[in-house]
């Protein structure tokens, strides 16, 4: 078990002493919670906050929109503001332990970070709202709306068992409400020790693909002109190798002027200039390699992630199947972009199907609770920029924005590269110090916006 020795090696080699604060012991207990998505058991997380609340005194209610799958909420009752629903998921990804210093499903610190799945995916969010949530409802001051604590099951596999599912079936509990605080955005450290802060307000929407290619079978000796493999295989080379023109939406283009100053000097005429950049595919090919994640919020993207053939080498199957992560600007009409796939495909043995759409739908910067994460943030990290971002991937942000309800993603704490890459990645990890702060500021705008 490569995990354990090593893990246990650099824990002992460990010699600086952090906090040892009542959040970060939660945080500990909550990553051990194993919420593994697939199969989710999100029960076991709803279980921890449940005996949380009774032990202070607070009603929650519970459901689950599977066996297994549960989802929690408690209010704190105030005022006719509109209310405020802290939101967070319980469920993280699968890892890989042979590729981890530590157990994956442990929570062990190591030089100042504490690791395990869940520790920045969401499960920290969810211990900074819980927190807060606590604080308000132990100050005993009267509240002028609404506060929701909300834990939520399946956000990792698209939210439809817990988010989702909870818009759907009881939509009754988002009577009144007019925020969603979730995941989405946090603090990075460029370079020259520069912090900057992203506010999620739009997210690139999700559009899954299913290609199934049919063709005659045949044994592996007998190789015919065509086949189902060769068929999917061309086509998937064709979307390859013609990947969507680059395009800058509003938000997308007011995200990268905001954060020209605080990148590499080698990357700030061109982002404050980021209408033109593109048109020089130079730029786009080093764009793509080097800063990926900011690369694919300037076009529409399909990534080939899942392939399936013949079960037996020998074979030439009927069928062959492929499933693309296919990422659409937020202002993009879908069917257009269908009939794009369709036009790079151009075989009609080869079937597409939906897997996966969400709606279109963005939050506006131009309301008091945006102006507040802006204000708490310039108070704790002084000197840092702040910019309203567009996501690469998606949360379950998109469920409520699609309801009314203003949904930013927000958490004020600063993540070095390295952790970020933990992020459904190996070793996942956050900063025990960054962590602590981060409670401390998320108790103060849970507060400075439920109080008067």
């Amino acid at each position: 078990m490569r995990y354990t020795i090593l893990g246990c090696l650099l824990a002992v080699l460990s010699t600086v002493s952090y906090a040892q604060t009542p959040s970060l012991e939660r945080l500990k207990t909550y990553v051990e919670i194993d919420t593994t998505n697939p199969p989710g058991n999100e029960s076991r997380g709803v279980e921890f906050f449940a005996e949380i609340f009774s032990g202070a005194g607070i009603a929650y209610e519970t459901a689950e929109s599977a066996p297994g799958r549960g989802n929690i909420w408690a209010r704190l009752e105030g005022g006719d503001e509109p209310g405020l629903v802290l939101l967070h998921h319980i469920d993280v990804v699968p890892a890989t332990p042979e590729a981890w210093v530590t157990d994956p499903l442990r929570a062990v610190e190591i030089d100042g970070e504490l690791y395990g799945r869940g520790t920045l995916d969401t499960k920290s969010l969810g211990i900074m709202h819980l927190e807060a949530f606590l604080a308000l409802h132990n100050s005993g001051q009267p509240l002028n709306r609404d506060v929701i604590f909300m834990a939520t099951a399946d956000e990792e596999a698209g939210g439809f068992y817990g988010a989702g599912w909870l818009v759907e079936n009881r939509l009754e509990i988002f009577d009144g409400v007019g925020y969603v605080l979730n995941e989405g955005g946090s603090g990075t450290e460029s370079v020259g020790g520069h912090v900057w802060f992203r506010i999620e307000l739009a997210q690139k929407r999700p559009y899954w693909l299913r290609l199934t290619a049919t063709d005659q079978p045949g044994h592996g000796s007998r190789p015919l002109p065509t086949s189902s493999t060769t068929r999917l295989i061309a086509a998937l080379h064709r979307i390859q190798e013609s990947p969507f023109e680059p395009r800058i939406v509003g938000p997308v283009r007011e995200m990268f002027v905001g954060l020209a100053d605080n990148l590499d000097p080698k990357w700030q005429q061109s982002f404050q200039n980021i209408d033109e950049a593109i048109l020089d595919s130079e730029f786009v090919a080093d764009f793509q390699a080097e800063l990926p994640a900011l690369h694919a919020l300037i076009r529409n993207t399909c990534s080939i992630t899942m392939l399936t053939g013949s079960q037996k080498i020998n074979v030439v199957p009927p069928t062959a199947v492929a499933e693309l992560d296919c990422r659409i600007l937020p202002d993009q009409d879908a069917d257009e972009f269908l009939e794009g796939i369709h036009a790079r495909i151009d075989d009609d043995q080869i079937e597409v199907e939906e897997i996966m759409l969400f709606s279109a739908a963005a939050t506006s910067s131009d309301t008091p609770f945006y102006s507040l994460l802006v204000q708490k943030t310039l108070e704790h990290f002084p000197g840092a920029g702040v910019v309203p971002s567009v996501l690469g991937g998606f949360t379950d942000s998109h469920f409520f924005r699609d309801i009314g309800i203003a949904s930013y993603g927000y958490i004020p704490s600063i993540r070095t590269s390295a952790q970020s890459s933990g992020v459904h990645g190996n070793n996942e990890r956050i900063g025990i110090e960054a962590f602590n702060k981060s409670v401390q500021v998320m108790i103060e705008i849970v507060e400075s916006f439920a109080t008067d």
